[in-house]
């Protein structure tokens, strides 16, 4: 009786699909890292690979379909998206200058316009409005975490230029978020932008605005009360989840105001600072952002392989999607690039355009949103846009360190 609930565990075969996950994210990002290409792209290469395999033997487990790999890719985004909001505090927010706040408006403004342009000129007449909004909002991402791997090993990461990057690509995530809510509120109020509700959509926005308001204010004084509390219990090791039920409490709370779950567990890590958990960093030897590590590098990859793994093949091999991504990709790159010169006088403009190329986990953090939204009982994103638009982003994702190490490069070289 045993031995036969042991081969019925319905757990079984999860795990082994979990198993074949992690192993094939690893191995993509380890593939990646040796051709000197963000990790990132070899995980959502590994996870095409699964999916075209999937097509051609069919008995192969179907990522896409499992409700564990799912939740696990959840959480992944959610605890990525905390982590690097704990790269980040509120002051340093103010701190990051004029020229910081000029990049990241026009790295938001100029993506979103060209991107408007290239759906509006690609996609066929009668595609709603929503859609082409939606891609242009998939280009104002920014992805700091690779251009900042290659300023650091280029020794550029303390110059007024890397500065600048990190500080506006803050910012731009902020904006982009923001736009994110303003395109999820026009899908739902139906999408073509005729007779479309603005009371309701600046409703919305309003309290998407209000959360944020709130949460980088009354949160910044509520948070040290919290951890001081937290600090009083016996129990070993309460950091960690305290700070993830922090996290995810923001999540859920955001997701009431109408924002994305990930723009609330991006705020808690901003309101997070270091003065507000220092006791129990040091109760426990370790800062908070070491103990999320793990989970990002743990989890965050499995996003990755199945935002892959959830383009068609097929789809992706048209060559109306292969215009689409291309071209998408070339004004991504060009509409990024314009964002480094309103950064002022005597500042490399092409150093700070360079780093604001890459969209990275951002940009898939999007394109996931955009996947689960629905227009007139139709998912928002068709098979063939949602591959251009991944296709472009992953294209924008190899140019950036290219082209930022290019010209750190030929800037060292030169006279």
């Amino acid at each position: 009786m045993t031995a036969a609930l042991l081969m019925s565990d319905p757990l079984g075969a999860t795990l082994g699909l979990l198993a074949l996950m992690w192993l094939a994210a690893k191995l993509g990002g380890e593939a990646a890292l040796r051709l000197k290409l963000p990790p990132v792209a070899g995980e959502l290469g590994m996870g095409l690979a699964l999916a075209a395999l999937g097509r051609v033997f069919p008995a192969l487990p179907d990522v896409t379909k499992s409700p564990a790999a799912e939740l696990l890719a959840y959480l992944g985004v959610v605890v990525l998206m905390f982590a690097v909001g704990l790269e980040s505090t509120v002051a340093q927010m103010l701190k990051v200058g004029a020229a910081s706040f000029r990049v990241a408006v026009v790295g938001v403004v100029a993506p979103m316009a060209v991107g408007l342009l290239g759906a509006w000129l690609l996609l066929p007449a009668g595609t709603p409005f929503a859609v082409d909004l939606f891609i242009g909002a998939c280009l104002c991402a920014t992805s700091i975490g690779i251009s900042a791997s290659v300023l650091k090993g280029a020794g550029a990461a303390k110059s007024p230029e890397g500065r600048i990057i990190v500080g506006a690509a803050v910012l731009d995530d902020i904006l982009g978020l923001l736009v994110l809510v303003l395109v999820s509120g026009l899908v739902a109020a139906g999408g073509t932008g005729a007779g479309l509700p603005f009371r309701e959509l600046a409703k919305t926005f309003g309290l998407a605005l209000g959360f944020l308001a709130l949460a980088l204010t009354l949160g910044r004084f509520a948070t040290p009360h919290l951890f001081a509390l937290a600090n009083r219990l016996r129990s070993e090791q309460v950091l960690l989840p305290i700070g993830l039920g922090f996290a995810f409490l923001l999540a859920y709370l955001g997701n009431l105001a109408g924002l994305a779950t990930i723009v609330g567990a991006y705020a808690a890590g901003l309101i997070l600072e270091p003065a507000h958990i220092k006791d129990l960093e040091a109760r426990e030897l370790h800062s908070l952002e070491e103990l999320v590590h793990p989970l990002v590098v743990t989890l965050a990859p499995l996003f990755f392989l199945l935002m892959g793994a959830k383009v068609d093949p097929v789809a992706l091999m048209q060559p109306r999607t292969l215009l689409l991504g291309a071209v998408l990709a070339i004004l991504g790159v060009a509409g990024k690039l314009v964002s480094g010169w309103a950064a002022g006088r005597g500042l490399r403009a092409a150093v700070i355009g360079w780093g604001m190329v890459p969209r990275g986990e951002v940009g898939l953090i999007f394109v996931a949103t955009g996947s689960a939204l629905t227009l007139n009982g139709a998912p928002l994103l068709s098979a063939e846009v949602q591959a251009g638009v991944v296709a472009a982003l992953l294209l924008t994702t190899l140019a950036g360190p290219v082209g930022l190490g290019w010209v750190l490069r030929r800037r060292a070289a030169g006279p």
